[in-house]
């Protein structure tokens, strides 16, 4: 590393609005100027009160599949429970993520715990799509959950950071990736001032849940994503108020993408070849079981 050049700002973008299914989420990724930020392809921010009443399978999303990334949940508040076609079925709290790689092809459910539907509670948390490398993107597809205990956490002085996937300061997070990236999510006290050391050929974005960072001569408000130049190897941020922040840094791919839906290839023919395989079940089944007072 150079001795501690900082990056600046390239430029924030404030999350937007969208509708999934009825539910209004924020999503700062993609937006009418940036499409993607390889390898990021789309983070979708999710926090709502759930009103109870309701049973595990009438909420959330069903079964559907991926092929050729990795979707990654952060968990803030609440839980997210995991269901899939190879057999997985796993619960994750808040502090924990959902680590999951499509690789040639999955078919999973995203629900939320009984206590949850029935009673009502916060829910908040992050999906993030990582792009995964033309060589990997048909490899087996494999689910990680990990918890709040079992994910890494570095304290400074007014700064709680966990590492979800890479290094940082000789920490090693959790969760492997295809590609070399740096995921962090963090806590920031009131005028805490943190330096987190990114190799400077890491595209890198933070994106601010709650509270307000500044960063240079920028400040980052909540529901703000900001992109910053590779200008430098060291990120330097200052808490306005207390604030709560992800940090997704990774190598950039530098291949081409094509999307449609929950598939990412490189190509139109492999799109049309992953839709084939989906509706011929290729991708699994999964037949969703509930308690029977659910």
């Amino acid at each position: 590393m150079n001795n501690t050049v900082k990056r600046t700002i390239k430029k924030i973008y404030p999350a937007n609005k969208v509708n999934m299914g009825g539910h209004l989420l924020d999503q700062p990724l993609p937006n009418k100027e940036l499409q993607s930020l390889d390898p990021f392809l789309l983070i979708h921010h999710w926090h709502q009160m759930l009103p109870g009443g309701q049973r595990p399978q009438e909420a959330g999303v069903g079964p559907h599949p991926h092929r050729g990334f990795s979707p990654v949940t952060f968990i803030f508040k609440g839980a997210v429970e995991h269901r899939d076609s190879l057999g997985k079925h796993a619960t994750v709290h808040a502090g924990g993520t959902q680590w999951m790689f499509a690789g040639r092809g999955i078919t999973h459910s995203e629900r939320f715990p009984s206590e949850l539907t029935e009673n009502g509670g916060e829910l908040e948390f992050i999906q993030f799509w990582v792009n995964s490398p033309a060589a990997n993107k048909m490899d087996q597809p494999y689910y990680q959950p990990i918890q709040l205990a079992d994910t890494p956490l570095v304290e400074e002085n007014k700064s709680k950071l966990w590492v979800v996937s890479g290094s940082y300061k000789g920490t090693k997070g959790a969760a492997p990736t295809n590609s070399p990236q740096l995921l962090l999510r963090g806590e920031l006290q009131k005028d805490g001032i943190l330096e987190i050391p990114i190799s400077s050929t890491f595209n890198t974005l933070i994106y601010v849940l709650e509270g307000a960072l500044k960063s240079g001569e920028h400040t980052i408000l909540t529901k703000d994503m900001a992109i910053f130049q590779n200008d430098g190897d060291l990120v330097e941020v200052k808490a306005m108020a207390n604030t709560r922040y992800i940090v997704l840094a990774g190598e950039p791919i530098n291949e081409p993408v094509a999307q449609y839906g929950p598939f990412v290839m490189n190509t139109e023919t492999q799109l049309m070849e992953a839709v084939r395989d989906a509706q011929m079940g290729k991708m699994g089944v999964l037949i969703e079981s509930f308690d029977a007072t659910d």
